[in-house]
């Protein structure tokens, strides 16, 4: 039995403690966050202690797994010291602001034997296991081409309730490291290669009270060929939905989180619509994925078993380097907000 404590109570908690709760080799005994109300209320909901210091819960005498949920430029400064512990570290993404601190926090756990995985949930969804199996099957040939778009709204209000978010030195960025890295994630996931030319542009064409981006488009070239174009923005009227497409050699897909539909040259068709894992998580939003679960399971059985987990710290420095890259491909014509 796994003794889990969670660092963060705030609108992502949910996923990773619901998860905690219905997987049976693990336990949660302790939450932690900065604002006691958030930490006491989240501590009585689960029957466990509250802490307010998250170096007072992170001890191997506490837990043996510690999830981190708190603001992106709080993610390396936790992991380090929970891996410098002995504790193993379940961290959400980004796993840092930028490579070299999530370089040197997957060195120093490879070091000390220990698991470190980061979350991009949305590669267990099913339609993303689809498409991964018929690439790596060979039935769909070599992506020669890709691209992805996000559509969201994320108003001024949504940053002005947040005293981390919009900013360079917490968030790390916007629409980039914040919603679209989980497209982009799954993207460069399925081409499986190594990105050598990224060009970028980025604006912040619809806000006012927010220092970075909240618009980007780019293109990308692979070693072996391929090419990702992407355009993210997070100024629109609604949160349409995310949408993938990949021209490959033998077929064509197209998918978002929830549907994927493969057309191979052939006529052949695939498709497959997401199931629910039966499992409600309160306060949940339907842009999380709902396959939190999925990926936490792996990873507590990896701790188990002394393995690495499907998406480790050295398996996420891979779209890391990639945000990285498109930050400092897009920096250099940034256009800032109108004050």
């Amino acid at each position: 039995m796994l003794r889990v404590g969670i660092v963060g109570c705030g609108n992502i908690f949910t996923m990773h403690a619901t998860s905690c709760y219905h997987l049976e080799n693990a336990n949660l005994v302790g939450v932690c966050d900065n604002k006691k109300d958030r930490a006491d209320a989240s501590a009585a909901q689960y029957g466990v202690p509250a802490y307010y210091d998250y170096r007072e819960l992170i001890t191997p005498e506490k837990v043996d797994v510690v999830h981190i949920c708190v603001p992106h430029y709080l993610h390396p400064v936790i992991t380090r010291y929970a891996l410098e512990q002995g504790v193993h570290v379940l961290c959400e993404k980004p796993m840092s602001i930028d490579y070299a601190d999530g370089e040197a926090n997957v060195k120093l756990a490879e070091e000390k034997g220990l698991r470190y995985g980061v979350i991009f949930q949305c590669r267990y969804n099913d339609a993303s296991q689809l498409i991964k199996k018929n690439l790596d099957n060979g039935r769909l040939g070599r992506i020669i081409s890709a691209r992805c778009t996000l559509t969201w709204s994320r108003p001024d209000t949504y940053y002005s309730l947040s005293d981390w978010k919009g900013t360079w030195d917490k968030e790390g960025g916007g629409v980039i490291i914040d919603q679209a890295i989980h497209s982009l994630d799954l993207a460069n996931w399925f081409i499986n290669d190594t990105p050598i030319e990224v060009q970028a542009s980025m604006a912040n064409r619809g806000h006012a009270i927010m220092e970075v981006e909240d618009t980007a488009e780019g293109f990308i070239r692979y070693q072996n060929g391929a090419t990702l174009s992407f355009w993210a923005m997070n100024n629109y009227g609604c949160d349409d939905p995310i949408e993938i497409r990949l021209l490959c050699e033998n077929g064509k897909v197209i998918m978002d989180y929830d549907h994927a539909v493969i057309t191979f040259n052939d006529g052949t068709l695939l498709q497959v619509e997401q199931e629910p894992d039966g499992i409600h998580y309160e306060g949940g939003k339907d842009y999380w994925g709902f396959r939190h679960i999925r990926q936490i399971a792996d990873f507590y059985n990896a701790v188990e078993q002394r393995r690495e987990p499907e998406i480790s710290g050295r398996e996420a420095l891979k779209i890391q380097k990639l945000v990285c890259a498109i930050y400092q491909a897009g920096k250099d014509g940034f256009t800032p907000p109108n004050r």
